[in-house]
């Protein structure tokens, strides 16, 4: 592609030092474009509205014809482009950003993938087909593109990218891709026989068919398929999106890769809820705060009330209650989150119904709208201070990728829409001992860089008093980076003797783990390893993040209902009666503050920190009706 080169440089380990398109807290919406006519005084009417709602942009997303509908410009034609860049320059002029899905639907592919791009599995071309796209049902198939070969991903990339170059003009976007939605069984490409045999010392070909029966060998597969999907997919896409003078907002949930180190590539990790629950937006913060980027975002209310398959509707939709989006969105700031992109809004003329199958409505027409305003104003305020500074943190806590990638599918209990594997993290939380110190997730991939200083792991500008790791499984190369840091004097906690995971001779493996073990400033017990408590410790803790801006801190705590929310919600989930009361100590600075917190019906706290030890409330408190309840 004959594109601008992206002028600023990029930090190690991703896209940490680009800036982004995102000026201030106020929420996006994702903004569904159906297949057909887009009128220019509609894109305008709706882009108004956002406006005078407190959006602060739009990312848009090319779907499927309605029902009856005439049809629009072709995909990525000439008159798609001037459309979409047309609607790009007036977003401008009125101080909305503007962002694009990079494709039509998910995953990224489309007619025009050609075979020898399309994704494979070990037994040859894959079945799965692009559905409900922008060019359905006029041209089939719609092939998947082959997310493990970048040429195949950069050759779509141009297609794409040309076709929206016009609208990348102006002030900057993002190019999106969507939470992994391609088919991960027997998931191969060309040439990995070769790299697998090169890497592991045997051939996979004998165990295709039986990797439930070697979980050792099903091990290896995964590992190279993780470093596979981040070399050839996540890594690129920043690339291209910064040639065409966009970056890249990216879900990498999903996916089987090292979520952690995907993140690090992409300019904007975002994550997902309900679909997802909030906690998992703790990977995607972690990946940020390992590597100084400043935006956080969340596809927020996915599925809220639970999914319907299309045609649709979801349940309660254009029934939606504040109140049940608001705790939704406190659980998300209360776990790293400070962008939410709401989810969604339908293309529609005024005094259209249009509505998107599995999605709360965003419209004039919906039960939202007469609130929506302040509610925004809302989210900009939380968001915002939630920009404050950089994260505070003070444990690094080992992600267990190994036990995941060991396991295979979840028990029939707990799988979902959004979860059917162990790898894809759906259900991790931090050891509940070490929440109080405001934890942050690390993987293998971010230990060759680590270093020990003053008795501390260091991880760029990230500082840990100690590492903590709680695993059944830790990979060979993992292992050596651990001993190397605790020989260099790194507090570390750990809590089990570990295996060694893999197909394979494991005699250096035990080498190493005595020689770990017989280190003194290696415990079991965390308060053997960090001598000083935690930052907040109480019975009830909420769920809360932090930020720490010069010598004063900001933390924001969570209403505690926030604890109580899965997927899927339960309508009127949020209802409260009375405030609740916590007690918890703030340790900060050698004092400790015993503090009494009430929180209000739907209503969480912030809180400001001094140098002194002294708290101050911050005003963040937003007037919500009583949900109704399903029983009502």
């Amino acid at each position: 592609m004959l594109m601008l080169l992206f002028a600023g440089g990029c930090a190690a380990g991703g896209a940490a030092s680009s800036p982004t398109p995102y000026r201030d807290g106020r929420p996006y919406t994702r903004w569904w474009w159906f297949s057909g006519p887009i009128e220019e005084k509609d894109v305008r009417c709706q882009l108004d509205w956002l406006k005078r709602n407190g959006f602060g942009g739009v990312e848009i997303a090319w779907v499927y014809a309605l029902p009856d509908s005439p049809p629009g410009p072709s995909w990525l034609s000439p008159e798609w482009s001037r459309v979409v860049a047309e609607t790009k320059r007036y977003a401008d002029s009125i101080g909305l950003g503007c962002d694009f899905t990079c494709g039509t639907l998910w995953p990224f592919g489309d007619s025009q993938v050609p075979e020898g791009d399309a994704a494979r599995t070990f037994s040859g071309p894959s079945e799965q087909r692009i559905r409900r796209s922008w060019e359905h049902p006029a041209r089939e198939p719609s092939l998947v593109l082959n997310h493990l070969d970048r040429g195949a991903l950069e050759r779509y990339a141009e297609r794409v990218g040309g076709a929206l170059r016009p609208a990348l003009a102006g002030s900057p976007s993002a190019l999106f891709c969507d939470s992994w939605e391609v088919h991960t069984e027997g998931l191969w490409t060309t040439g990995l026989d070769e790299e697998f045999r090169a890497r592991f010392g045997y051939d996979l070909a004998p165990f295709k068919e039986s990797l439930a029966a070697h979980p050792d060998v099903r091990y290896d597969y995964r590992a190279l398929l993780a470093e596979v999907v981040i070399r050839e997919f996540y890594k690129p896409f920043t690339e291209i999106c910064h040639r065409l003078g966009a970056r890249s907002r990216v879900q990498c949930l999903g996916a089987p890769t090292d979520l952690l180190a995907a993140y690090a590539e992409i300019d904007v990790p975002e994550s997902e809820a309900v679909l997802f629950d909030p906690q998992v937006a703790q990977i995607a913060a972690s990946a940020a705060a390992l590597t100084r980027k400043t935006v956080v975002s969340a596809e927020a209310f996915t599925c809220l009330y639970g999914w319907q398959r299309w045609p649709g509707p979801s349940p309660h939709q254009k029934e939606e209650q504040v109140a049940d989006l608001k705790l939704v969105a406190d659980a998300l700031f209360a776990n790293g989150v400070n962008l939410i992109v709401w989810h969604g809004m339908p293309y529609n003329p005024p005094g259209g119904q249009n509505e998107f199958y599995a999605s709360v409505h965003v419209g004039q027409d919906g039960a939202l709208a007469p609130e929506l305003l302040a509610f925004n104003r809302y989210l900009r305020q939380v968001s915002e201070l939630m920009r404050r500074g950089k994260p505070w943190t003070d444990l690094a806590v080992y992600l267990p990728l190994e036990d995941a990638w060991m396991q295979d599918r979840l028990p029939e209990e707990q799988r979902r829409p959004s979860a059917e594997y162990h790898w894809e993290m759906q259900y991790q939380r931090f050891p509940a001992e070490t929440v109080g110190y405001r934890p942050t997730w690390v993987s293998a991939a971010f230990l060759p860089a680590a270093r020990c200083e003053g008795g501390a792991l260091w991880i760029g500008e990230a500082r840990f008093s100690a590492l903590y790791v709680d695993v059944e499984w830790l990979d060979a190369l993992a292992l050596r980076h651990v001993l190397a840091l605790a020989r260099e004097g790194l507090p570390l906690c750990l809590k089990r003797t570990p295996s060694r995971p893999g197909h394979g001779e494991a005699k250096s493996y035990e080498e190493d783990l005595a020689a770990l073990l017989a280190l003194p400033n290696v415990k079991s017990r965390l308060a053997e390893v960090v001598a000083h408590p935690p930052l907040l410790e109480g019975a009830d803790l909420p769920e809360f993040t932090c930020r720490v801006e010069g010598e004063q801190l900001v933390l924001f705590l969570a209403h505690p209902l926030s604890r109580t929310i899965g997927y899927p919600l339960r309508y009127g989930q949020s209802f409260a009666e009375a405030p609740q009361t916590v007690r918890l100590t703030l340790h900060h600075r050698g004092r400790s503050t015993p503090l009494v917190l009430t929180f209000e019906p739907y209503q969480s706290l912030c809180l400001q920190v001094a140098e002194d030890g002294s708290v101050t409330e911050l005003p963040i408190t937003l007037p919500c009706p009583a949900p109704r309840r399903e029983s009502e």
